[in-house]
């Protein structure tokens, strides 16, 4: 099953470092997919970007979705230290180490 692709901004991160699913652009994407957040939910996560010579180089990772009643939002775990360029992706796929790369953590 292919995991829906939504924009976030990294920089919309709760205190505990979960990200608010919450921002214009998030809200578009789930609307424009038709997806319906749910606890356990997992998604991928993607931020603009560029590499060196100005083409697009997303930010990505995966997060694990959970309704905050702190925050009184979704919110989305990650782990910080997975996130990636989407050119890196392509870089695990052909290295078979994807599956580590794409593995969300509980917090």
């Amino acid at each position: 099953m292919v995991k829906p692709k939504i924009y976030v901004d990294f920089h919309n991160a709760a205190p505990n470092g979960h990200i608010r699913l919450n921002c214009i652009g998030t809200i578009e994407d789930l609307s424009r997919q038709q997806v319906e957040l749910r606890e356990g939910l997992v998604l991928t996560l993607y931020s603009d970007d560029a590499d060196d010579r100005g083409q697009s180089n997303e930010w990505v990772v995966d997060g694990l979705v959970s309704f905050s009643e702190e925050e009184r939002c979704w919110v989305a775990a990650i782990d910080r230290e997975a996130i990636r360029h989407a050119s890196e992706s392509l870089d695990l796929w052909a290295n078979g180490d994807i599956q580590k790369a794409n593995t969300p953590t509980k917090h």
